[in-house]
């Protein structure tokens, strides 16, 4: 009998555990397909885009990952089309034929139909937006150094964050201990200088989906690193080095960094009724996308709203993504041997979040309780230490924060693919 080929559309959490799982089963073709040639770790592209981290420590190829897996195959291409009634999907490479289809493409920045902010703010959802936010703020500050315009350097020492989720209160408190303990090294000419960090979102407190003991915990600790936080503050526009809020106060700033929401991807061939809000595929307990009998999808990019314990779906994170790629791998296990498919249900571990050095929060399921300060922030380097792939990269990691959080050491200066004539440098007034 011919294998059954499985073709997998992304190669995040779900996609990538989903592949692993399947590795040596008898009877299954894997294909991962990947816009990237490489696999990267969410959770730690601030500290990349920070210079904590280089890029090295949470990239790993797929074809390094696949090396001597004869059944596990990378394509290179970005999905254009899905053509369900020819089991076939257009990729930017070329056409690949498929038995089943699971799509793992995850989520795309949300930026609620404003194209201003489209259009000017920095992102963090992929390896380039932290390589671009880097050469950004190092370029920012060489041009703070020689810039003789007091309104200029005035919007410089803004930093607005928009977005007081994990992602954005992660990254304000990174800044904030750059701000507290290197800046000054690696620019002198900062001296006296203060450095204004802003964290807005338009909920009433920071991190929404954690408990109230690790929001307020969060919010004291962010307002004593000098973070000015506004909440119940929707950003309405970015324009004129001006950030716009819908109550009318504005901030100046050259800087807008965007963490306020994500929303998934419509693919062309996919029947319209099959998406739900936030353009999540509506899936069943199995992870099969409504009206097809041999399309999938995991993590951030479905919905599933079968799981008794989360009736209006699961929340968009990491570990659900895993989760489901692993149970995903297990039906198809069991479809080879004609046995029963399992539903899903996630198993909630709890919710983390990094403040600032040896300053976390973790909401706990069992026991259930939150943990927060010293022993969160070493609970947090655990787990995603853990979660790395790759010993490699696990142990550049650990080097790397062994350096910054007991060491002292500097962060990555280094711009990656930039130099002075590729910016808008000379644009400054330097006499």
């Amino acid at each position: 009998m011919k294998d059954k080929h499985i073709v997998i559309v992304g190669g995040g959490f779900a996609g990538i555990n989903l592949a692993k799982e399947l590795d040596g089963i008898k009877g299954l073709q894997v294909t991962m397909v990947d816009r990237n040639n490489y696999n990267f770790f969410p959770p730690l592209l601030y500290q990349v885009a920070t210079g904590m981290l280089d890029i090295s420590s949470i990239t790993i190829p797929f074809r390094a990952l696949f090396n001597k897996k004869k059944n596990l195959h990378f394509r290179l291409g970005e999905l254009e089309e899905i053509i369900p009634e020819a089991n076939k999907i257009k990729l930017s490479t070329g056409d690949l034929h498929y038995d089943y289809l699971v799509i793992a493409i995850g989520t795309k920045s949300n930026f609620f139909g404003m194209d201003n902010i489209e259009k000017n703010a920095l992102k963090m959802k992929t390896v380039n937006d932290a390589i671009k936010l880097r050469n950004y703020l190092i370029m920012e500050g060489e041009k703070y150094t020689f810039c003789t315009d007091e309104d200029e350097k005035r919007k410089m020492r803004n930093i607005v964050i928009s977005g007081a989720g994990p992602s954005g209160v992660e990254i304000a408190g990174m800044i904030a201990e750059m701000r507290k303990r290197k800046l000054i090294d690696i620019y002198p000419e900062l001296v006296g200088e203060q450095l204004n960090i802003y964290l807005v979102d338009g909920a009433p407190t920071v991190l929404p989906p954690m408990r109230k003991e690790s929001q307020q915990y969060t919010l004291k600790t962010l307002e004593n690193l000098g973070i000015i936080v506004k909440l119940n503050k929707m950003v309405s526009d970015y324009k004129d080095d001006k950030v716009f809020f819908k109550d009318g106060e504005t901030i100046e700033t050259k800087t807008l960094i965007w963490t306020a929401g994500v929303i998934g991807i419509k693919f062309k061939g996919i029947k319209e009724d099959c998406y739900e809000d936030g353009n999540r595929l509506n899936v069943d307990a199995y992870n099969q996308v409504v009206h097809y009998n041999n399309i999938y999808a995991i993590g951030d990019a479905c919905i599933q709203k079968t799981d008794p314990d989360f009736p209006e779906g699961h929340p968009q994170l990491g570990s659900v993504a895993q989760q489901q790629g692993k149970a995903m791998a297990e039906n198809f296990i069991a479809m080879t041997k004609n046995k029963k498919l399992e539903a899903f249900k996630y198993n909630d571990k709890g919710t983390m979040a990094i403040i600032g050095d040896k300053k976390a929060v973790a909401d706990m399921t069992f026991p259930k309780t939150t943990l927060t300060g010293w022993f969160a922030w070493f609970l947090w380097l655990f787990v995603h230490l853990f979660l790395l792939v790759g010993y490699r990269n696990k142990f550049r990691t650990f080097w790397n924060w062994f350096n910054a959080y007991l060491g002292k050491g500097h962060s990555q200066g280094v711009m990656v693919g930039q130099t002075a004539t590729d910016s808008t440098v000379l644009e400054q007034n330097t006499m």
